[in-house]
This record gives structure tokens, C-alpha cells and sequence, in this order.
């Protein structure tokens, strides 16, 4: 009697958590296209005329750097070309060679000046692009987790990247799971 007490307590506790796992709900996966989101948002466009004016001011002052550079280089032809002339004496010609060496060197740290800065302004610049991105998407991703939980999704999923063979990791996502308006609506 009490082995059978107890096989059928043991049975009801294993049909007790059946019961339990059956009645978990079914999963609610929803999709979320970040990348659309990403380029459609007002502060993306206001952050990339802002980063264009920058690259143009930067090419301007490139170009007054390439400017220096060539005045340098014609006053060191110039002095090349002084010093081949058969008029001057040693004194004058060792003078004008030294001045054109000099020259030379500034030149040369001309050139390091621009390599340094383009450098320095692409790095600069590919820094601001990855900082706001990861900001921006931070911030989308918070509103499109809030908006998944509203419409009670156990799941959200960015259907914008692509696998590793560079295709998307989505062939199909029925609009009706896909928040990306609801999101864009909110943001």
C-alpha cells in the first residue's frame, strides 16, 4: 500500500511539471531591421553632414599643406638652378647649396607634416563614425527591445546583417513578425 502511495505520488509529481512545461507559452519571435533604422535616423544624417563638412575642411587644409610643400619645392629648384651657375664663386655656390640642402630638409618635414595629418584626420574620423554608430545603435536597440516587449515577443532579431558568405540571414521574415515601422515610429 505505501509503495503504492508512493509510486503514485511520484507519478503526479511527474504529471505536475508535464503539466508545467506543457503550459509554457510558445515563443514570439520578432524581427527588427537595425541597419534600416540606422541610416533612416535624424541624428545619422545630422552626424553625417557634420562629419562631410569636416572632411571637406580637412581636404582644405591638406591642400594648403600641399601648397607650403610645392613653394618649397620650387624655391629649392630655384636654388638648384642658382647654384649651376658658372658666375659664382665656390663661396657662393657652397652658400646656395647649403641653403638648398636646408631647404631640402623642410621639404622632406613638410611631407611628414602631411602624411601625419592625413593619418591623424582619417584615424580622428573613422573614431567619431565608429563611436556615434555604436551609440546610435545602443539607443535604437533599447526602443526596439522596449517595442518587442510591448507587443510581447520573447525573441528579437536583427534581420539587417549578413552571414559570414555575405548573404542575409534571413531568406523570408513574414512582414507581420518584422517591428523595423514600429520601431522607426518611436525613435
Amino acid at each position: 500500500m505505501k509503495t503504492i502511495r508512493n509510486s503514485l505520488c511520484v507519478l503526479l509529481a511527474l504529471g505536475a511539471s508535464a503539466l508545467g512545461l506543457v503550459a509554457q507559452p510558445a515563443p514570439k519571435i520578432l524581427v527588427v531591421d537595425m541597419a534600416t533604422l540606422y541610416d533612416g535616423h535624424y541624428k545619422t544624417q545630422e552626424q553625417m553632414v557634420k562629419l562631410q563638412a569636416d572632411e571637406e575642411k580637412a581636404q582644405q587644409d591638406l591642400e594648403t599643406l600641399n601648397a607650403e610643400g610645392n613653394t618649397l619645392v620650387k624655391e629649392y629648384q630655384e636654388l638648384a638652378d642658382q647654384a649651376k651657375n658658372p658666375a659664382l664663386s665656390d663661396d657662393a655656390k657652397n652658400k646656395i647649396g647649403e641653403d638648398a640642402q636646408r631647404k631640402l630638409e623642410q621639404i622632406q618635414g613638410k611631407q611628414n607634416e602631411v602624411q601625419n595629418f592625413r593619418t591623424n584626420i582619417q584615424r580622428s574620423l573613422q573614431t567619431r563614425i565608429q563611436t556615434f554608430r555604436s551609440l546610435m545603435l545602443e539607443e535604437i536597440g533599447k526602443v526596439a527591445a522596449d517595442v518587442a516587449k510591448q507587443k510581447g515577443a520573447t525573441l528579437l532579431i536583427d534581420k539587417s546583417g549578413p552571414s559570414m558568405i555575405g548573404i542575409s540571414n534571413f531568406l523570408y521574415v513574414d512582414p507581420g513578425y518584422d517591428i523595423t515601422p514600429d520601431v522607426a515610429a518611436v525613435i
